[in-house]
């Protein structure tokens, strides 16, 4: 048989799904092919490095889906073609009982198994019918999802047959899905009729569909088999809220409907299939724009905010009524100088929306327009200190919106599947890490009834108990990531857990054999040390500097301008108290503004461990509150290279803000 798996960007996901493969390989002849879309992210060195065995094709340019999967069903000699998605994990008996079961039913043209989501939940495009103009009706008015167990309604995704049971269908998922060769190519190979290759037209999405739907008219049977199942991570290479996504998806719902409807039905049903979907993909680009709108009009509203009640309250004080001017155009302009300098900076961008370092941009020139207008516009001119209080205000409420809205929150605790040797790695990795996303409580080993009394891995990670116990464990420890060691867990103990699991609300992350990262449903979590090879220049280029104080300065002044605040608040707290460090670090920031020191930075003791080349300098808080130590315990030398190195690639103005909360915050 072949294995067909078309790869753009998606290194990590792609070297799991092919340690699966190699798995599932073993009790048969299998050639397998990666066809690279002009990848960027190593896959190509990562797949002839890793996997020899692999007939590997890489291309110079993006050729899309079915046109990189014809390249090597062209040159391959497999009996049955496997088309698998880089981001699945293969059953060890999947390429088994897909072919036993292609075996007993020479009928069939193509078979599916059973697709698990990440959480372990049955994944309905796992079976689907055709979306004739009666169908997608169904479906896009919702009666498909509320009378699902209905044969007239649930159709589409055909819910209404069990998930246990051989079914004939019309449509499977290409996620994976296996092929006769016979009916692509003909029992002569090219030259002989057959249905083809898939139809290149379709650049990503429906290729499935439209070469199902040609296998069935040829007089071929497809069906989906429960004997077996796979995990799909889904759309990593191209996410469902991108206006990508929406134009290649829905795109290719039009074409299928325009190349297999019109002739059987009036062209009125095609018609108004083909509207419905454009309605859709519409309400797609609008939620994806409101969601877009959301970041810039909540600034506009903080700042708006901040400015009307300063000035309010300054006019209070002075004893005269709030200026028209104030509401109608101070107000504004502020508000809009700052998301212009947010703009500008590149903080509205898909996924950067979150990040503090444009934000700072922002007040920064919304205060210079502002206050520069107060030098000609008098009716504003008594009001500077509004405008310098309005830039701290806004300095404080837009950094915090954004934290709540990231949720940030502390580390979840973790249990791991795995023997006692990977449990001691991932504690390693887990111990040393100065940010890592979970902690670990400890390990269950399949196939142990219990763990010997006394018996622990290092750095204090016990076994918890025997995997039948997992269910509880989970409740009991109050686990958020359950992790598997790929290494020595086979994908069928990993499969069933996941089932046995998936109604609780827990995370399941597999940990790579040899390697230092974690997978999870949409993250590749790296614990070892970075590559500072690599990362390194580009950090400490001059650029990286600039944005450094770019940040630092701001943040500085505004700690200074408070501190009679803050040494207020520390007389009434006592000299111990929380405030009493915020006086303290206010105090002490002239020294940034003086260039003595940097706002986050290096511990002056540690000047003869960290290499002078990566240009730390000393800082008012350290890097090493990133270390999770107990008080009094000096940390490791390795443990300080790994805080300071991962400073050094990961340096943020997020990080930065992290560090200086965690070292006021400490008791």
């Amino acid at each position: 048989m072949t294995v067909v798996i078309v790869n753009y960007n998606v290194r990590d996901f792609l070297e799991q799904a092919l340690q699966s493969v190699r798995r599932a390989s073993r009790s048969l002849a299998v050639e397998v092919f990666v066809v690279d879309n002009n990848s960027v992210d190593g896959s190509v060195p990562m797949v002839r490095e890793r996997f020899p065995e692999v007939t590997l094709i890489a291309n110079e340019e993006n050729v899309g889906f079915g046109a990189a999967n014809n390249m090597a069903i062209n040159q391959s000699r497999g009996r049955y073609v496997l088309i698998l998605n880089p981001d699945t994990i293969v059953q060890e008996d999947t390429f088994d009982h897909l072919v036993q079961f292609m075996d007993a039913h020479p009928e069939a043209g193509a078979a599916g198994c059973q697709i698990l989501n990440p959480d372990g939940t049955f994944a309905p495009e796992s079976r689907r019918s055709f979306p004739t103009p009666q169908v997608a009706f169904y479906r896009m008015t919702g009666l498909a999802r509320f009378f699902s167990r209905s044969p007239r309604f649930g159709r589409y995704n055909m819910t209404f047959l069990p998930r246990d049971a051989v079914a004939e269908v019309d449509a499977l998922s290409g996620s994976c899905m296996m092929v006769r060769r016979e009916a692509l190519l003909g029992p002569g190979g090219a030259e002989a009729p057959g249905v083809g290759l898939f139809d290149e037209d379709f650049f990503m999405y429906g290729e499935d569909l439209d070469l199902c739907y040609r296998i069935q008219q040829a007089g071929w049977r497809i069906y989906y088999t429960p004997g077996t199942q796979i995990i799909h991570y889904k759309g990593e290479s191209t996410k469902k809220g991108e206006f990508r996504y929406v134009r290649l998806f829905y795109g290719a719902m039009v074409l299928f409907t325009r190349k297999h409807l019109e002739g059987r039905y009036s062209l009125l049903f095609a018609g108004i299939l083909q509207a419905a979907i454009m309605v859709r993909a519409g309400i797609s680009v609008v939620s994806r724009a409101a969601a877009r709108l959301f970041p810039p009009a909540a600034d506009f509203a903080l700042v708006y905010s901040a400015v009307v009640l300063l000035a309010w309250l300054r006019s209070r004080q002075l004893g005269a009524p709030l200026s028209q001017l104030y509401l109608t155009a101070v107000a504004p302009a502020y508000a809009i100088g700052t998301l212009s300098g947010i703009f500008l900076s590149g903080g509205y961008r898909s996924g950067r929306s979150r990040k503090l370092r444009p934000v700072l941009a922002g007040i920064v020139l919304g205060f210079l327009v502002v206050s520069a207008a107060s030098f000609f516009a008098k009716e504003i001119a008594f009001s500077r200190a509004v405008i310098l209080g309005s830039a701290m205000a806004s300095a404080l409420l837009l950094p915090a919106w954004r934290a709540v809205r990231r949720g940030r929150a502390e580390a979840g605790r973790a249990i791991m599947v795995g023997d006692r040797d990977e449990a001691e790695r991932l504690g390693e990795l887990v111990a040393s890490h100065p940010r890592p996303p979970f902690l670990l409580d400890g390990y269950v080993e399949p196939g142990r009834d219990a763990a010997a009394p006394g018996e622990g891995a290092g750095n204090g990670i016990h076994p918890l108990g025997a995997l039948h116990h997992l269910r509880d464990l989970v409740r009991l420890h109050q686990i958020s990531d359950v992790v598997f060691a790929v290494k020595n867990v086979s994908n069928r103990e990993i499969l069933g857990v996941m089932q046995r699991l998936q109604d609780l609300p827990v995370q399941f992350r597999m940990l790579g054999e040899d390697r230092s990262h974690v997978i999870g449903k949409a993250t590749v979590s790296e614990l070892g040390m970075p590559d500072l090879g690599e990362t390194i220049g580009e950090a400490l280029t001059i650029r990286g500097r600039l944005r450094k104080k770019a940040f630092e300065m701001p943040v500085s002044l505004g700690l200074f301008l408070l501190w009679p605040v803050f040494a207020g608040a520390a007389a009434l707290g006592g000299p111990h108290g929380r405030m009493a460090r915020w006086r303290e670090a206010s105090r002490s920031s002239f020294r940034v503004l003086a260039g003595q020191a940097d706002l986050v930075g290096l511990d002056p003791s540690h000047r003869g461990i960290v290499p002078t080349d990566w240009q730390l300098h000393p800082g008012l808080f350290n890097v090493t509150q990133l270390l999770r130590t107990s008080p009094g315990d000096a940390p490791r030398e390795a443990d300080l290279m790994r805080a300071y190195g991962y400073y050094v690639t990961h340096q943020s103005a997020g990080l930065d803000w992290e560090i200086i909360f965690r070292a006021l915050n400490r008791l």
